[in-house]
């Protein structure tokens, strides 16, 4: 097993992102690491998406390593309602669903979505949901 894919997926799934027109209509640049400073999000603000929580597994065989990458992507939106939250969601669904990103290092042998979450923050001002999905890597390093 191997931590090192970590990166070069994250680095794959920020460029099928951003380089999609539908998750972009909903977005533009607004793909994050970690959600932009509070002063940049304000009740007006179209929604954004933050990369992030990462669950990784060994999935390595006989004759190579490999990886299971459970890898969630989140949309905020304001508090309008889900609406934009959720367009935004099946976009990103579409985008990544089945695609098998080209990685910096190793290669994806399998990606499918599992699941999604919607949540409304305690202060009932932004609406998120997560959606997590998962890779399966191969090491070919």
């Amino acid at each position: 097993m191997t931590y090192a894919l970590a990166w070069p997926l994250q680095e794959a799934v920020y460029q099928l992102l951003s380089g999609d027109a539908g998750v972009a209509g909903f977005v533009a640049d607004r793909i994050y690491d970690a959600p932009p400073p509070a002063e940049e999000i304000g009740p007006d603000t179209s929604p954004f998406v933050t990369l992030g929580d990462e669950v990784v597994e060994d999935w390595s065989t006989q004759t190579g390593g490999g990886s299971r990458h459970t890898f969630a992507i989140s949309v905020h939106a304001e508090r309008r309602g889900f609406a934009d939250a959720k367009q935004c969601a099946g976009a990103i669904s579409d985008a990544l669903d089945g695609q098998m990103p080209a990685l910096s290092r190793g290669r994806v042998v399998n990606a499918r979505f599992l699941d999604a979450r919607t949540r409304r923050s305690q202060s009932d001002a932004f609406r998120s949901i997560t959606l997590r999905f998962q890779f399966l890597l191969e090491d070919t390093a």
